[in-house]
């Protein structure tokens, strides 16, 4: 059976682990805690956890240089584009929505600008983790590299879970049924979907 390739998107160290910008990290340990698997460091300059369907990598560069690894990380398996899932943090999809897509811009984000530009495609899949937009006239830059507020942590184990299944789904029952279950079923910061 062809593997996938899940990348993750964040940054490495402790001082970044709750950021925004670390969603995409947050996902795959999930997903490697649900295969009862452990990331190790592999020579790409990633964290590795090979699981059956997939391998689940977190790329060690920053974000701006995330690329480098993924590429590196469908080479040393043999994982064309195609089957390529990049979990990351989305400042145009409000807190509480993820949205699954084939494709697409890069909307500012530096990490799959980074992926676009080594592997010389845009066709992949992407799971967007929702952040929303920055308060007021924050920076953007500022906003994703904070820690999710308060009201935003109780709900955040929920999303994680939720973000898992969608990469689960892209995998098991492709695209356009993923978006059908769970464009649909948005949190609402109040709960989870009725």
């Amino acid at each position: 059976m062809d593997r996938w390739l899940i990348a993750g998107l964040g940054n490495p160290g402790p001082e970044y682990a709750g950021n925004r910008h670390n969603a995409g990290f947050m996902v795959l340990d999930e997903l490697a805690a649900r295969a009862g698997g452990r990331f190790k460091a592999h020579k790409s300059r990633a964290e590795v956890c090979e699981t059956s369907p997939a391998v689940l990598a977190k790329p060690l560069t920053y974000m701006n240089l995330s690329g480098g690894p993924v590429k590196a990380l469908c080479d040393f398996y043999k994982i064309g584009p195609e089957r390529l899932i990049v979990v990351h943090d989305e400042l145009d999809v409000p807190y509480g929505a993820l949205r699954a897509k084939l494709g697409g811009g890069d909307n500012g984000h530096n990490g799959l600008k980074s992926i676009t530009k080594v592997l010389g495609t845009r066709d992949y899949l992407r799971v967007r983790f929702g952040i929303g937009r920055p308060p007021g006239r924050m920076d953007p830059a500022s906003f994703v590299l904070r820690d999710f507020a308060t009201m935003e942590r109780k709900d955040l184990p929920f999303l994680v879970d939720r973000a898992a299944d969608v990469v689960e789904s892209l995998m098991s029952r492709g695209l356009e049924a993923t978006q059908n279950d769970f464009h649909r079923a948005d949190l609402h910061i109040s709960g989870p979907p009725r």
